[in-house]
């Protein structure tokens, strides 16, 4: 049997390294909240890395992660520091066995000002959008 994976990389920048220290602990507490959901999200990794600068968060999974708790961690980290314009990342969705299903993918755009949602999309929803489109012809 095939399992699901969920992948994406990714960079905030905070704008200070005393923001960037603070923000794990903002990830240290949001991953210790998580741990007691039943069932928990699937945690991501996060670090920070000389080669992407002291003030950049690198966010990754660590195999597989739930694109719902990064988006809550950017969040949160964007309302602590008063960041402002807007972040975005994609993801791939993959099985490890060959399937017909077995890709996806998508991208999720926020407004680090509010902490809303500008746009988001599903590659499958869009390709499932486009096929019932055309056949509707």
């Amino acid at each position: 049997m095939e399992d699901y994976f969920t992948r994406f990389s990714c960079l905030l920048d905070v704008g200070t390294i005393k923001n960037a220290t603070r923000a794990l602990d903002i990830y240290n507490e949001l991953m210790a909240q998580n741990a007691t959901e039943d069932p928990p999200a699937e945690p991501f990794l996060l670090s920070i890395e000389p080669e992407h600068g002291a003030t950049r968060l690198w966010m990754r999974d660590p195999g597989t992660a739930d694109p719902q708790l990064l988006i809550t961690f950017v969040t949160q980290c964007a309302e602590e520091f008063g960041l402002a314009g807007r972040w975005g990342f994609q993801w791939a969705g993959v099985a490890s066995e060959p399937r017909i299903d077995g890709f996806s993918g998508g991208a999720h755009v926020l407004d680090l000002t509010t902490g809303q949602t500008v746009e988001w999309m599903s590659s499958g929803r869009w390709l499932a959008d486009r096929l019932t489109a055309g056949s509707a012809s």
